[in-house]
């Protein structure tokens, strides 16, 4: 199983959702984890009967909620500790030091740090990091209007001295009011659609779901993309 890391105090349900959406649809077996103080997957995901830790299905997407990390989720799914768990790739929402160190990022393939400018995503998003045993590779995922090299280098400055090594590229999405009001209307039918998020959105999300694929047919993923958007 694939473990990828989305870390920070930033928002991420929404983000991490509409790309298990697109993993799925390429015929991947997803598990997407809220391991966050939040939790906000139990309140914008459907489920039937909610509590304090469980397992639900949404879309062809598995999502655990409640959980302190893998091995709890294979006790509830009643499986051996030594086998690991049915998926292609996990998605794994952190925001908290407990929950980076229970979890094990520093053994995931991938991991995002997610954030936008302001000084509580930023500052407590690199709380959530600041224990690392060893060097973990991380890319930043800015939510922001404007990509602005001060405001970069702040962030690079806030880290230096942290165990998180930063890779070269960056992922950008815009702070548009236009998908805020998308992402939120996706929550109040409780589906996930593409079609009203703008365009930068959707080319990040592309992009994204892209480096966690790996190698992987890139006409392929833009029809899929495609069919998401039409709501076949």
């Amino acid at each position: 199983m694939k473990k990828i890391g989305f870390i920070g105090a930033y928002d991420k349900t929404d983000l991490i959702i509409c790309i298990a959406k697109i993993l799925t649809e390429m015929g991947k077996q997803v598990l997407v984890v809220d391991g966050t103080l939040t939790q906000k997957a139990k309140y914008i995901v459907p489920v039937i009967k909610p509590s304090k830790a469980y397992v639900t299905t949404y879309e062809n997407i598995d999502i655990a909620v409640g959980f302190e990390n893998f091995d709890n989720i294979k006790q509830f799914l009643a499986m051996p500790q030594m086998v690991n768990l049915d998926y292609d790739i996990a998605l794994v929402d952190l925001d908290t030091i407990e929950g980076v160190q229970n979890f094990g990022l520093e053994s995931f393939e991938q991991n995002y740090f997610v954030t936008s400018n302001d000084m509580y995503s930023i500052k407590r998003g690199l709380e959530s990091i600041s224990n690392l045993n060893s060097p973990v590779k991380a890319t930043k995922v800015l939510f922001t209007r404007e990509a602005l090299k001060e405001e970069d280098d702040y962030l690079n400055f806030l880290s230096s001295g942290s165990k998180i090594n930063w890779e070269e590229e960056k992922i950008y999405f815009p702070f548009e009011i236009g998908d805020q009001t998308a992402l939120y209307e996706n929550q109040r039918v409780s589906r996930i659609k593409f079609r009203k998020l703008s365009s930068q959105y959707k080319e990040s999300l592309l992009y994204l779901s892209n480096k966690i694929l790996g190698q992987v047919d890139k006409n392929l993923l833009k029809k899929t993309f495609k069919k998401i958007e039409r709501g076949v």
